[in-house]
Protein backbone atom coordinates (compact mmCIF):
# COMPACT_ATOMS: atom_id res chain seq x y z
CA UNK A 1 0.00 0.00 0.00
CA UNK A 2 3.08 2.29 1.25
CA UNK A 3 4.35 1.67 -2.80
CA UNK A 4 0.94 2.80 -3.78
CA UNK A 5 0.80 5.95 -2.31
CA UNK A 6 4.32 6.56 -3.66
CA UNK A 7 3.11 5.87 -7.20
CA UNK A 8 0.13 8.20 -6.61
CA UNK A 9 2.98 10.87 -5.61
CA UNK A 10 5.21 10.14 -8.47
CA UNK A 11 2.43 10.66 -11.11
CA UNK A 12 1.79 14.35 -10.13
CA UNK A 13 -1.84 14.02 -10.81
CA UNK A 14 -2.87 13.73 -6.92
CA UNK A 15 -2.34 11.74 -4.27
CA UNK A 16 -4.41 8.68 -3.18
CA UNK A 17 -7.29 9.65 -1.04
CA UNK A 18 -5.41 7.66 2.23
CA UNK A 19 -2.10 9.93 2.36
CA UNK A 20 -4.33 13.10 0.57
CA UNK A 21 -4.69 14.41 3.97
CA UNK A 22 -1.39 12.97 5.19
CA UNK A 23 0.52 14.95 1.96
CA UNK A 24 -1.70 18.24 2.94
CA UNK A 25 -0.47 18.30 5.71
CA UNK A 26 3.10 17.82 5.03
CA UNK A 27 2.55 20.58 2.59
CA UNK A 28 1.88 22.91 5.36
CA UNK A 29 4.12 21.94 8.15
CA UNK A 30 7.73 20.59 8.33
CA UNK A 31 5.66 16.96 8.75
CA UNK A 32 6.85 14.06 5.92
CA UNK A 33 4.14 12.40 4.36
CA UNK A 34 5.19 9.68 6.70
CA UNK A 35 4.64 11.19 9.77
CA UNK A 36 1.54 12.92 8.99
CA UNK A 37 0.49 9.68 7.94
CA UNK A 38 1.33 8.06 11.41
CA UNK A 39 -0.77 11.59 13.00
CA UNK A 40 -4.27 10.70 10.90
CA UNK A 41 -3.68 7.50 12.14
CA UNK A 42 -3.76 8.09 15.65
CA UNK A 43 -6.82 10.05 15.03
CA UNK A 44 -8.61 7.16 12.83
CA UNK A 45 -8.01 4.60 16.12
CA UNK A 46 -9.69 7.24 18.06
CA UNK A 47 -12.47 7.69 15.78
CA UNK A 48 -12.88 3.80 15.84
CA UNK A 49 -12.91 4.03 19.46
CA UNK A 50 -15.73 6.53 19.26
CA UNK A 51 -18.13 4.54 17.15
CA UNK A 52 -17.76 1.13 18.34
CA UNK A 53 -17.70 2.29 22.07
CA UNK A 54 -18.03 -1.09 24.30
CA UNK A 55 -17.47 -3.13 20.95
CA UNK A 56 -14.52 -2.39 20.44
CA UNK A 57 -11.80 -4.63 20.97
CA UNK A 58 -8.52 -3.36 22.74
CA UNK A 59 -6.56 -5.89 20.08
CA UNK A 60 -7.59 -3.44 17.60
CA UNK A 61 -4.50 -0.72 19.41
CA UNK A 62 -1.96 -3.03 17.61
CA UNK A 63 -3.35 -0.34 15.03
CA UNK A 64 -1.07 1.86 16.55
CA UNK A 65 2.47 -0.04 16.16
CA UNK A 66 1.31 -0.80 12.22
CA UNK A 67 0.68 3.24 11.75
CA UNK A 68 3.98 4.10 12.62
CA UNK A 69 5.83 1.17 10.58
CA UNK A 70 3.16 2.18 7.72
CA UNK A 71 4.28 5.67 8.17
CA UNK A 72 7.93 5.18 7.90
CA UNK A 73 7.31 2.89 4.69
CA UNK A 74 5.52 5.44 3.12
CA UNK A 75 8.62 8.02 3.88
CA UNK A 76 10.68 5.06 2.64
CA UNK A 77 8.74 4.12 -0.45
CA UNK A 78 8.84 8.15 -1.62
CA UNK A 79 12.50 8.34 -1.30
CA UNK A 80 12.90 5.40 -3.63
CA UNK A 81 10.52 6.54 -6.16
CA UNK A 82 11.73 10.28 -5.93
CA UNK A 83 13.19 10.06 -9.37
CA UNK A 84 10.33 8.34 -11.17
CA UNK A 85 9.58 11.70 -12.99
CA UNK A 86 6.79 10.56 -16.00
CA UNK A 87 7.66 12.21 -19.27
CA UNK A 88 3.70 12.89 -20.51
CA UNK A 89 0.03 12.89 -18.95
CA UNK A 90 -0.26 8.92 -20.21
CA UNK A 91 2.39 7.93 -18.11
CA UNK A 92 0.91 9.62 -15.45
CA UNK A 93 -2.00 7.62 -15.36
CA UNK A 94 -0.38 4.66 -15.88
CA UNK A 95 1.84 5.87 -12.51
CA UNK A 96 -1.80 6.42 -10.80
CA UNK A 97 -3.45 3.37 -12.12
CA UNK A 98 -0.45 0.98 -10.44
CA UNK A 99 -0.65 3.37 -7.19
CA UNK A 100 -5.18 2.51 -7.50
CA UNK A 101 -4.55 -1.31 -7.65
CA UNK A 102 -1.47 -1.61 -5.59
CA UNK A 103 -3.44 0.20 -2.83
CA UNK A 104 -6.85 -1.72 -4.08
CA UNK A 105 -4.55 -5.09 -3.39
CA UNK A 106 -2.95 -4.16 -0.03
CA UNK A 107 -6.62 -2.96 1.01
CA UNK A 108 -8.27 -6.17 0.20
CA UNK A 109 -5.14 -8.72 0.85
CA UNK A 110 -5.59 -6.83 4.57
CA UNK A 111 -9.09 -7.31 5.12
CA UNK A 112 -9.26 -11.14 3.68
CA UNK A 113 -6.03 -11.58 6.21
CA UNK A 114 -8.49 -11.28 9.36
CA UNK A 115 -5.65 -9.41 10.90
CA UNK A 116 -5.02 -6.06 12.43
CA UNK A 117 -5.95 -3.72 9.72
CA UNK A 118 -4.46 0.02 9.33
CA UNK A 119 -6.74 2.69 10.65
CA UNK A 120 -8.24 4.01 7.43
CA UNK A 121 -9.75 0.46 6.60
CA UNK A 122 -10.35 -0.03 10.83
CA UNK A 123 -12.56 2.91 10.41
CA UNK A 124 -14.51 1.39 7.16
CA UNK A 125 -15.13 -2.17 9.25
CA UNK A 126 -16.20 -0.02 12.16
CA UNK A 127 -18.58 2.05 9.88
CA UNK A 128 -19.27 -1.06 8.64
CA UNK A 129 -20.01 -2.85 11.70
CA UNK A 130 -22.02 0.41 13.20
CA UNK A 131 -24.07 0.48 9.98
CA UNK A 132 -24.45 -2.83 8.11
CA UNK A 133 -23.40 -1.48 5.15
CA UNK A 134 -20.94 -3.13 2.84
CA UNK A 135 -17.02 -2.92 3.48
CA UNK A 136 -16.30 -1.74 0.02
CA UNK A 137 -19.14 0.78 0.30
CA UNK A 138 -17.72 2.22 3.75
CA UNK A 139 -14.25 2.39 2.48
CA UNK A 140 -15.18 4.71 -0.51
CA UNK A 141 -16.84 7.11 2.02
CA UNK A 142 -13.89 7.19 4.17
CA UNK A 143 -11.69 7.86 1.22
CA UNK A 144 -13.91 10.57 -0.24
CA UNK A 145 -14.11 12.15 3.64
CA UNK A 146 -10.60 12.46 3.25
CA UNK A 147 -10.07 13.87 0.37
CA UNK A 148 -12.67 16.48 1.13
CA UNK A 149 -10.77 17.53 4.48
CA UNK A 150 -7.87 17.79 2.02
CA UNK A 151 -9.17 20.13 -0.19
CA UNK A 152 -10.99 22.30 2.23
CA UNK A 153 -7.35 22.65 4.31
CA UNK A 154 -5.50 23.51 0.64
CA UNK A 155 -7.99 26.02 -0.02
CA UNK A 156 -8.04 27.47 3.41
CA UNK A 157 -4.11 27.60 3.40
CA UNK A 158 -3.16 26.92 0.28
CA UNK A 159 -5.31 28.90 -1.82
CA UNK A 160 -4.79 26.10 -4.16
CA UNK A 161 -5.61 22.21 -4.84
CA UNK A 162 -2.83 21.19 -2.81
CA UNK A 163 -2.30 16.88 -3.17
CA UNK A 164 -6.23 16.84 -5.30
CA UNK A 165 -6.45 16.09 -8.79
CA UNK A 166 -7.93 13.79 -11.01
CA UNK A 167 -5.89 10.95 -9.90
CA UNK A 168 -7.11 11.73 -6.52
CA UNK A 169 -11.05 11.66 -7.55
CA UNK A 170 -10.27 8.22 -9.64
CA UNK A 171 -8.58 6.82 -6.21
CA UNK A 172 -11.26 7.67 -3.90
CA UNK A 173 -14.11 6.26 -6.94
CA UNK A 174 -11.90 3.35 -7.36
CA UNK A 175 -10.08 2.10 -4.87
CA UNK A 176 -13.12 0.25 -2.94
CA UNK A 177 -14.22 -0.98 -5.83
CA UNK A 178 -10.92 -2.76 -7.09
CA UNK A 179 -10.47 -3.84 -3.43
CA UNK A 180 -13.94 -5.74 -4.01
CA UNK A 181 -12.96 -7.62 -7.03
CA UNK A 182 -9.35 -8.37 -5.56
CA UNK A 183 -11.83 -9.55 -2.26
CA UNK A 184 -13.95 -11.58 -4.70
CA UNK A 185 -10.50 -13.41 -6.35
CA UNK A 186 -8.93 -14.44 -3.04
CA UNK A 187 -11.56 -15.84 -1.02
CA UNK A 188 -10.40 -18.76 -2.45
CA UNK A 189 -6.59 -18.36 -1.31
CA UNK A 190 -8.46 -17.36 1.96
CA UNK A 191 -10.43 -20.75 1.99
CA UNK A 192 -7.64 -22.74 1.04
CA UNK A 193 -5.16 -21.34 3.85
CA UNK A 194 -7.97 -22.09 6.29
CA UNK A 195 -8.35 -25.90 5.31
CA UNK A 196 -4.43 -26.04 6.00
CA UNK A 197 -4.88 -24.97 9.32
CA UNK A 198 -7.50 -27.27 10.39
Amino acid sequence: MSLGIAFSIAAGLGTSPISSLPYTLSLLTPLSVGSATIILHVILILLQILILRKQYKPVQLLQLPLAIAFGLLTDLSNAMLSTLAPSNYAVSWFYCLIGILLVAAGVSAEVLSGTIPLAAEGLSLALQEATGRKFSTMKVCVDCSLVALSLLLSFLFLKNWGGVREGTIAAALLVGTVSRTFTRLLSPVRKWVSNQGE
